[in-house]
């Protein structure tokens, strides 16, 4: 994508606004202890995550303490929107880990040669989680919104965050997108619809957590959100409900080392901890799906008979061009409609 050198000059300046206010939101504060001798030499690792999965990587950060492969490793940690994570990282801020929503969000860090080419080889493709989009409601779904096309009629509010800051909402616009194009068979009847489904989002956050945010302090009447989001605001005492519809989208969630970490052994220990059967079980009951096999919990996640994945719709290259371009892209076009910003 080009640009004009004042928009270059632009953008540089909002990431590096961006990279300046997580790195006073990180502060030091935010670090977790290690338990060890008092003579063994500490390693304090960066991860930089998107936000959803917050409560289950602070979790997991105990656990990894309690192996002997981290019980000298303290953290930092630093949970944002998905896009605005890598765009930091991208732009200079100091991570070991990081964990996106979505992969173009690691690509951008591999073509910067943050992250290696081959981070995505292993067995798991480089994910560590997956989910589903959903479609959360008020307590007893008053408004009886069970399918996509129930998000487009008149007098009903959607909460979905921004897709040119949240990878949460590129997910969410996939799924709506893929159910009713017939995994883009009829691309028309797909930019119809999302061009309805905008129609009805009053307001759009940066990030998933956020939107979640919002929806729970009592705007709108649908939430587009991960399923593990919804069993997040249930399990938190929140009065929401979910439908799992019919036809939906795999979320697939990456994790990698960076290239610049200056501990890769214990970064590297882990992110194979994360695959770990304990690791697993703590991101399931946190409302992922796991990635590996024999995980308990696991059997609780219904597979929804119509079930597709992002390869369906062409691949993520194919699909960032043809929808989240900024000057061309289908959502963009909608989005100026608007008058949301595209900004990146």
């Amino acid at each position: 994508m080009s640009r004009s050198k004042s928009g270059t000059q632009v953008a540089a300046a909002a990431v590096a606004a961006v990279v300046a206010l997580v790195m006073t939101a990180c502060g030091g504060g935010n670090a977790s202890s290690a338990s060890g001798d008092s003579g063994s030499k500490k390693v304090s690792l960066s991860l930089v995550a998107y936000s959803t999965p917050q409560a289950a990587y602070e979790k997991i950060i105990k656990a990894f303490q309690a192996t002997p492969e981290g019980k000298n490793v303290t953290f930092t940690q630093s949970y944002g929107a998905s896009g605005d994570q890598s765009r930091a990282v991208a732009a200079g801020l100091n991570a070991d880990v990081v964990a996106f929503s979505l992969e173009p969000d690691m690509t951008r860090l591999v073509d910067a040669g943050l992250v290696a080419k081959d981070w995505n080889t292993d067995a798991n493709k480089g994910m560590v989680t997956d989910s589903v989009v959903v479609i959360a409601t008020r307590k007893g779904n008053p408004k009886h919104l069970r399918t996509w096309g129930d998000l487009t009629r008149r007098g009903v509010e959607v909460i979905t965050p921004n897709p040119f800051t949240s990878g949460g909402a590129r997910w969410n616009v996939m799924a709506g997108y893929g159910a009713v194009s017939d995994k883009g068979a009829n691309k028309a009847a797909g930019i119809t619809y999302l061009n309805g489904l905008f129609k009805n989002v009053p307001v759009q956050d940066d990030s998933a957590r956020k939107a979640l945010q919002t929806f729970t302090s009592g705007k709108g009447d649908a939430m587009l959100a991960y399923e593990n989001e919804a069993i997040f605001a249930q399990q938190n005492g929140q009065a929401i409900d979910y439908t799992l519809p019919d036809s939906t989208i795999l979320i697939e969630n990456p994790v990698a080392v960076t290239s610049k970490s200056k501990h890769p052994k214990e970064a590297k220990a882990f992110v194979a901890f994360l695959h770990s059967k304990q690791a697993q079980q703590i991101f399931v009951e946190n409302g992922y799906r796991p990635v590996e096999h024999g995980v308990p919990g696991a059997d609780k996640f219904p597979t929804p008979s119509g079930l597709f994945t992002i390869k369906d719709l062409g691949g993520w290259p194919t699909v960032m061009k043809e929808f989240f371009d900024t000057q061309n892209g289908a959502v963009a076009a909608i989005e100026r409609d608007k008058g949301v910003s595209v900004k990146k």
